[in-house]
Formats: structure tokens, C-alpha cells, sequence
């Protein structure tokens, strides 16, 4: 059977798809079901289940560019993109020092629904904690969340949670070749680095977004 060379590519990109990364007119792809395997932890999600788009990002926590997504854009992709079901949006862990790591282990303590304000209460306050003695500032940010000094302690000495981590950052590493932060996966497309809100939308969908989650 006679193919063109149009379709040939497609089946080599769909072939290398089902075996790992994708590299298309120099855009990185991963497949989806390889992608959305959840940590030991489960994932951290906000959107609409059957959203049209997902993103994936990695984060650590005393990264700076990290701390300006989640700042400046996130709140503008929340609003525009997760709450009216277009995007559903998964955040994992990608530690790149031990402070980072307990800051992690920390939002996964948190509490039931206070992951996600956690995460954003340290990195809007990063500057004060991601310090040369962080523990005394970062144990009053934490407080503003529900933590006691004991809670604290148990949480960063609790090695199941901290495993967890670290087995996302890992895996990540392995598999996905993240090596920086903030690395994300748009519809299976490997973006690293800051991204706009512009950037992001251009890369979304064009569908009709799904109702949005209760």
C-alpha cells in the first residue's frame, strides 16, 4: 500500500508515541497514559475530570520561577482555563534540594483541601522561608495553615511522605527527562521553563470546555 510521506511520519510519530517521547518539528511529546501514572501519594488536581486539556507541571519549591508561575499566571489560568472546565491541572512534586522537599512533604500534611492553598502561601512567601536557617521561618508560615510545632516535626520526619516525594521526582527524571523547574506537559507536549498565560492558551484545545467541576 502506497503512503505518503506525510502519513509516514504520522505512523513513525504514533509508533515512537506508544514507546516514549515524541520529538516533532522540534516539539517533545509524551504519550498521555504514560503521563498521568499517579505517584504513592496520589495526584493533586484541580478542573473538571473531563476536561479537553491537561497540564501537568513539576515544581520545586524554593524554585523562583516556580514561585512566579504560581504567582503572576496560575491565578489567570485558574480563572480563565481550570474553573470553567477547560483545563485540568495537576501539580507534582520535583524537589531540587532537601528545603524543597520538606516544603513538599509539608503541603502533602496539610490537611484535607489545603494542599493547593498551601503550595501557594509558600511560594508567595518564599523569600522569607528559602533561607540559610528556614526552619523557624518556615515553621510561622506554615502555622498560618493549621500546623502546630508538633505537626511540623511529624510531618518532616514522617520518611513514607518524604518518599513519596521523592519517587515523583524520580519517576519524572527517569522517564520524562525533567531536569529543571518549572517543566510542564500540555496535552502530552514537554514545555520547560516559565510560560505565560498566552504561551499556555496557544497550546490548548480549541473544544468546547467541559462543565465545570462542584
Amino acid at each position: 500500500m502506497h503512503m505518503t510521506r506525510r502519513r509516514t511520519i504520522a505512523a513513525v510519530a504514533v509508533a515512537a508515541l506508544l514507546l516514549g517521547a515524541v520529538f516533532v518539528g522540534g516539539r517533545t511529546y509524551f504519550a498521555p497514559a504514560d503521563l498521568m501514572q499517579a505517584g504513592p501519594l496520589g495526584e493533586k488536581v484541580l478542573g473538571a475530570e473531563n476536561a479537553p486539556n491537561v497540564i501537568i507541571e513539576y515544581a520545586s519549591m524554593t524554585c523562583p520561577h516556580c514561585a512566579r508561575f504560581t504567582n503572576d499566571v496560575f491565578p489567570l489560568l485558574k480563572q480563565r482555563d481550570i474553573d470553567t472546565g477547560r483545563v485540568r491541572f495537576i501539580f507534582r512534586e520535583f524537589p531540587l534540594d532537601p528545603l524543597a522537599a520538606g516544603a513538599s512533604s509539608l503541603a502533602r500534611c496539610a490537611g484535607k483541601d489545603k494542599f493547593f492553598p498551601t503550595i501557594e502561601l509558600l511560594f508567595r512567601t518564599q523569600e522569607t522561608w528559602a533561607v540559610e536557617k528556614p526552619e523557624a521561618p518556615l515553621l510561622a508560615t506554615v502555622k498560618q495553615v493549621g500546623f502546630t510545632q508538633e505537626s511540623f516535626k511529624a510531618c518532616l520526619a514522617d520518611q513514607k511522605i518524604l518518599d513519596g516525594v521523592l519517587w515523583v521526582r524520580d519517576h519524572a527524571a527517569k522517564y520524562f527527562k525533567v531536569g529543571a523547574t518549572p517543566t510542564f506537559f500540555i496535552n502530552g507536549e514537554k514545555k520547560e521553563g516559565e510560560l505565560s498565560i498566552e504561551e499556555i492558551e496557544a497550546l490548548l484545545k480549541p473544544a468546547a470546555p467541559a462543565a465545570p467541576s462542584k
